[in-house]
């Protein structure tokens, strides 16, 4: 399990972003406590490398989760 700060520490992204990622879709939680929410730590990994590869491409949010969920 991963937390929301230590994604945004390994990845280099704000609180902001993963905010963003989750609610869009790209980032499912795994878990929540309280106000803190957990994600499956090899989920993040795969798509986060996949996120950012698909947005140096030149690819939108939206194609990206087109990509990532198989639609």
């Amino acid at each position: 399990m991963i937390s929301v700060k230590q994604i945004m520490q390994k990845y280099n992204v704000t609180y902001q972003t993963v905010n963003h990622y989750t609610d869009f879709g790209l980032l499912p939680v795994t878990l929540k406590k309280g106000n803190m929410r957990f994600y499956d730590k090899d989920v993040v990994a795969k798509r986060m490398e996949k996120i950012r590869e698909l947005r140096e491409e030149g690819y939108t949010l939206r194609l990206v989760r087109k990509k990532l969920m198989g639609i």
